[in-house]
């Protein structure tokens, strides 16, 4: 009992996060049982995904800075031995190897925050590394290298290409890849936000990097016309969006949004082979002016009922003003996709955006209920840094609703942006099947 105390910890932070693993596995596994079906590698797909799902078990109870290490290599290895389920197929085989190098520097970046924290602290439970007095220069480096270490897992760019070349992954892999393996960087950061937090030159370049990978990934998924690319760069954005709710402080807001956009993206993979099924609605964008007037208006609203159903303040003065202003934008693109879709309802675009900023609210509020107990939630004073985000963020917004141009002739420059960045955001040329006798059943 001793023993398992020292490697062991139990909080309401491992509780949330195995309920979220454990759900997606039972899922994808029930998928798998009709997607797989006559595979003759079925039997080590199901050992290599109960493995996986024991190993995160272990990481997200694990105390002891070893078995923290260990359970996290562990996860990995058993992800790239799902992403190689058909060993035949060359560019399977890429993909794993891709996946594989990618964690072994996280892993580096990782083992190297571990030791630097064990010489600072001399003990190994992190409970107790978190609490500890840590100089000043320490915490710092040792923060940046678990940055490092949850960008890698993340796919935050520059680590991104990983997870866009996984592609070639079975569905039900890839479902567990993007609502599980790939939010580690969050629950990491999490892990260690006592830490973290203390630091604010680490918040800040955590909230960079997050914004960063935010504004690229979502760029990224506008150029794209393959479902499961465009899904791979939403996630990407995500895990940016995820990452800066950690570097506003917001450490359970950050769980939050792991927990429901991995059960979304989840569902997304599982379903994607019926998208071409689906019938899309052209929206006529740009909007009109007084469309969008409208549509703010229900945003506001929105913004409203989601700071209200979080218990928070809709104009405070700290960093959760940050996420209220994009519940905001959230609503008022909402509320535009269903004026511009029902002609012009205005009523129902009014009452979906309420009940949508109240179901979001309430979601998030849900799971930080049961965190305020850790003392993780950290809000902190808004600086330039945050308003310079938002107003690039805006801008982004605003740019892609607005300067829809239909013109035949672009200027070179803007082609040659266009053709720069698509082709910055494909997967490596080794993890691509260029023709289908490549492809190994």
């Amino acid at each position: 009992m001793i023993i398992l105390e020292q490697l062991f910890h139990v909080d309401n932070l491992s509780l949330i996060m195995m309920e979220l693993v454990g759900f997606v596995t039972l899922c994808v596994a029930s998928f798998s049982s009709r997607y797989l079906n006559g595979d003759n590698k079925q039997t080590s797909f199901y050992l290599n995904l109960i493995t996986l799902a024991l190993t995160i078990f272990l990481m997200v109870n694990a105390d002891h800075i070893g078995l923290f290490l260990v359970s996290w290599a562990g996860s990995n290895f058993f992800l790239t031995r799902l992403m190689l389920h058909k060993s035949g197929w060359e560019a399977a085989r890429q993909s794993s190897i891709l996946a594989l190098k990618n964690f072994g520097v996280g892993f580096a970046f990782l083992g190297a925050a571990f030791l630097l924290l064990y010489r600072a602290t001399g003990v190994v439970s992190i409970q107790s590394i978190v609490s500890a007095p840590i100089e000043t220069s320490i915490a710092i480096i040792s923060g940046l290298l678990l940055l490092l270490a949850a960008m890698t897992q993340s796919a935050l760019w520059p680590f991104h290409r990983w997870l866009t070349s996984s592609l070639n992954s079975p569905t039900p892999v890839s479902a567990i890849m993007h609502a599980g393996l790939v939010n580690g960087g969050g629950f990491l950061l999490v892990r260690f936000a006592p830490l973290i937090s203390k630091e604010p030159i680490v918040l800040s370049l955590i909230f960079v990097a997050g914004i960063a990978t935010v504004l690229i990934g979502t760029l990224w998924k506008l150029m794209q016309s393959d479902i499961k690319r465009m899904l791979a760069c939403s996630t990407m954005s995500q895990m940016g969006f995820m990452v800066v709710q950690c570097g506003l402080g917001l450490f359970p807001a950050a769980i939050a949004h792991l927990c429901w956009h991995g059960l979304f993206k989840a569902y997304l993979f599982l379903a994607s082979g019926s998208v071409a099924q689906e019938k899309r609605l052209d929206l006529d964008y740009p909007p009109s002016l007084k469309h969008f007037c409208l549509a703010l208006m229900c945003g506001v609203f929105g913004a409203y009922t989601f700071s209200a159903t979080r218990h928070t303040e809709i104009l405070s003065g700290d960093t959760t003003l940050f996420l209220t202003f994009l519940a905001l934008i959230a609503g008022t693109q909402f509320a535009l996709s269903i004026m511009r879709s029902y002609s012009f309802e205005l009523p129902l675009a009014f009452a979906t955006t309420i009940i949508m900023g109240s179901v979001y609210g309430f979601s998030v509020h849900l799971i930080e209920q049961p965190l305020r107990t850790l003392g993780i939630s950290t809000p902190q004073p808004l600086n330039a840094l945050h308003i310079m985000a938002l107003m690039i963020l805006t801008a982004a917004w605003l740019f892609i609703l607005f300067a829809r141009n239909k013109q035949k002739n672009q200027a070179d420059w803007v082609l040659k942006t266009y053709v720069q960045m698509l082709n910055a955001s494909q997967p490596h040329p080794r993890t691509v099947t260029a023709h289908r006798n490549e492809y190994q059943f």
